[in-house]
């Protein structure tokens, strides 16, 4: 929220425009992947489920009625859960 419009559009397009398959193929560490169903940038059923399934040591964790923002905004459940996640 602090980058100039330019680092927004060009990350954007980046992320947008990128095809990460075999990069989160080849990640052979545990991996928590946090998202809400009610995320208004990055749909659920298009990053969530289908990056924790690529992922060969992924686990899931699904939120409901959390923004995109959800660390700043749920911060004490979100690392609530990524504290219990590193300890596991």
């Amino acid at each position: 929220m602090m980058g100039s419009v330019k680092a927004h559009y060009d990350c954007i397009k980046a992320f947008s425009e990128t095809d990460f398959t075999e990069d989160l193929k080849s990640i052979q560490i545990p991996v928590l992947v946090m998202h809400s169903e009610d995320d208004q940038i990055v749909p659920y059923a298009d990053a969530g489920p289908k990056s924790a399934a690529l992922l060969p040591k992924g686990e899931l964790k699904t939120y409901k009625d959390f923004p995109h923002g959800m660390p700043t905004t749920q911060a004490d459940v979100i690392n609530a859960d990524l504290l219990a996640f590193l300890k596991s």
